[in-house]
């Protein structure tokens, strides 16, 4: 039995976890098949999504390793690593001792024929996850850097585990994991204490703990062994890998991702059920566990399919199945033909594909989406009608970013200077890295001053370098959506909400934090603090009450309210405040005076912001614009909300 890493004691053992059947199957059968692509495990806290994790490790046979045996190792990448130490770089000592170049390698090379676990993997940096499950997918990390061309193998076992609560990953990268598997606490009393007492016993003695499950891990292991060994026997014949392009097919998953996983998948299940060929039982196994996220082409698409829903799928594709063997093609002379029929369409000719059920495309103009009082409500497999949620492309704001530079969270909107992204050049300022290439040039120009001639590379303080960085940041975007009587009626509140489902979506994949706030009645009301869970905001908005008049003056000073609570929090998250309003203010003594002066006091902040015109109708009063005067902020027409329209609205504040 193997140890956890770090400590003296041994881990808690694999065998021993309570529940979890399909966590535990899934990290089973990317051990057999490490090709499939890695786990993404969702789940709320307090889980045991960790503990799985590093309980596999001890399963994995032990590697050869220069000629020494050695355990698979469990090597964890922290949230805050940089990509030279994920990847690996030029080995300074080597260079400063020898004055050669040499490569030392990173996480992803000491992750070899183990486990690379990386928790709270939608924390992580986009381009690292992008740097992660490339090497996952191709066994391979090739690295172009610092003058260094280098390659070596990356095949790892490679696990995510993330709370949802705290922000999702964006589609693609969902996309990007073999498999992907919910995690929740059983509500089973019975189950509760079982997990409770096991725990308890674990930390009073964990080596008699461990020793108890020592031959239930230890069958677990040799099994894993024995299914690798067979895997490549396992075979994959037609009839199952129709169901499997059927199955695909029919859930309108995007590219071929998802079928390649799925034909892995199911090998491995077979391999491990010790079958000598995949059957349909395996088949229905990975599809469970690869294609939930791969239908969550939104974040406001809610993950994982309906058992019913899967059962149709399975069975269509079963029809479909018996019937390609039961009528396979035939040639003019009767027999059977590899050959196109005249009902199959060839690469030289295009058919029509006729309508289907997926719903309309994302990128056809289709018109806002309806007001929250209208929406459709949840289906019952927990999933939303697509018109509903989806607003045309007119709305489609790509380019809204807070002017400036600034140094905030990683994200994907505004530009910043921070501890990641890409290097732009080297500096003499301290406390800003290491920029290695900098840092060799400056001393290079005076080694024969220095009296160097071979030997070691002579540095002096003097040559040190740091490295400017750019990259982007998340921002925090607080939506002021003005919900009152003039703005209530049906067509336009249907555009607004389209709207800001749309710029709700924006944030999502831009990595910011939002913030809602409805006005309306005699007050603005904070519906939705500052969160990372921009699914969350959505429901919110969706169960926004309309009507009433329009106290904007207190939508504008609760936005600033917001903006400073969340600075002393976050100091360096820049804001960007969006008030959707027609600015027609109501209410109170001299309500849009008011306005204009609560507008001034956010802007005498520094906050960013862009006012959306949502007035319309043949008498316009042109109230919104001269609030975006005061706010000192952008300018939009909601009509014209489009990237090429917004390219340049947050300007003024620079």
């Amino acid at each position: 039995m193997q140890q956890a890493v770090g400590s003296s004691e041994p881990g808690y053992p694999f065998s021993a976890i309570v529940g979890q059947d399909q966590l535990r199957l899934s990290l089973i059968l990317c051990a057999v098949h490490p090709g499939i692509g890695g786990v993404l495990v969702r789940g709320e806290k307090g889980t045991a999504k960790s503990t799985v994790v590093r309980a596999l490790a001890t399963l994995l046979p032990d590697i050869e390793d220069d000629g020494e045996t050695r355990p698979a190792r469990l090597v964890e990448l922290p949230v805050g690593a940089t990509e030279d130490r994920v990847v690996g770089s030029l080995d300074l000592e080597k260079v400063l001792r020898d004055g050669e170049r040499a490569f030392q390698p990173g996480l992803l090379a000491a992750a070899h024929r183990g486990v690379l676990y990386v928790d709270e993997v939608n924390l992580l940096h986009d381009h690292l996850v992008d740097v992660l499950l490339d090497a996952a997918a191709m066994g391979r990390v090739h690295i172009e850097r610092d003058g260094v061309s280098h390659s070596h193998p990356a095949q790892f076992v490679l696990v995510g585990t993330m709370n949802p609560e705290e922000g999702e990953l964006r589609p693609q990268l969902l996309d990007r994991f073999g498999l992907a598997v919910e995690v929740t606490a059983s509500r089973d009393v019975d189950i509760r204490m079982d997990v409770v007492r096991r725990r308890l016993n674990y930390e009073r003695d964990p080596c008699a703990f461990a020793a108890r499950y020592a031959d239930e891990d230890a069958d677990i292991a040799a099994h894993i062994v024995a299914a690798r060994l067979v895997l490549d026997q396992v075979e994959l014949d037609d009839t199952e890998l129709r169901r499997i392009a059927a199955l695909c097919a029919s859930f309108d998953v995007d590219g071929m991702r998802a079928d390649l996983v799925v034909a892995r998948t199911a090998s491995a299940h077979a391999a491990w059920r010790g079958s000598p060929k995949v059957e349909e039982s395996d088949v229905r196994v990975a599809a469970e566990l690869a294609l939930p996220h791969r239908r969550r082409r939104d974040p406001f698409d809610e993950p994982g399919i309906d058992e019913s829903a899967l059962d149709d799928a399975m069975r269509d594709a079963a029809e479909q199945a018996d019937s390609a063997q039961a009528d396979p093609p035939k040639s003019d002379s009767g027999q059977e033909s590899d050959e196109p029929t005249d009902s199959e369409p060839t690469d030289s000719e295009p058919t029509d594909p006729g309508p289907t059920d997926s719903g309309p495309d994302p990128d056809d103009d289709g018109g806002g989406a309806p007001t929250p009082d209208q929406a459709d409500p949840p289906s019952g497999n927990g999933s939303r009608d697509r018109d509903a949620a989806t607003p045309g492309s007119q709305f489609r704001a790509r380019l809204m970013e807070v002017p400036g530079v600034g140094e905030g969270a990683p994200g994907r909107r505004s530009r910043s200077r921070a501890a990641q992204g890409r290097v732009v050049r080297p500096t003499t300022e301290r406390g800003k890295g290491l920029h290695l290439i900098g840092t060799l040039f400056a001393a290079a120009e005076d080694q024969v001053a220095r009296g160097r001639t071979s030997g070691k590379f002579r540095l002096e303080p003097a040559d040190l370098r740091g490295a400017i960085r750019e990259g982007r940041e998340g921002n925090l975007i607080v939506f002021v959506v003005d919900a009152s009587g003039s703005m209530a009626a049906r067509d336009r509140l249907s555009a607004v909400t389209g709207a800001v489902l749309s710029l709700l979506r924006d944030a999502y994949q831009r990595r910011d934090k939002v913030a809602v706030i409805t006005v309306r009645g005699r007050e603005a009301e904070l519906v939705l603090p500052p969160t990372s869970s921009v699914d969350v905001a959505v429901t919110r908005l969706r169960r926004m009450k309309t009507g009433g008049k329009s106290p904007l003056a207190q939508g504008f000073l609760r936005a600033r309210e917001v903006v400073l609570r969340e600075k002393i929090r976050d100091p360096l998250r820049r804001a960007l405040v969006v008030a959707m309003t027609d600015g027609r203010a109501t209410g109170g003594v001299d309500p849009v005076g008011r306005a204009r002066i609560a507008a001034s006091r956010l802007a005498a902040d520094g906050t960013a912001s862009v006012v959306v015109d949502c007035e319309s109708g043949m008498v316009r009063l042109g109230l919104a614009a001269d609030f975006a005067g005061h706010l000192q902020g952008g300018y939009v027409r909601l009509a014209d909300l489009s990237a090429e329209h917004v390219a340049a609205v947050v300007r003024a504040a620079a």
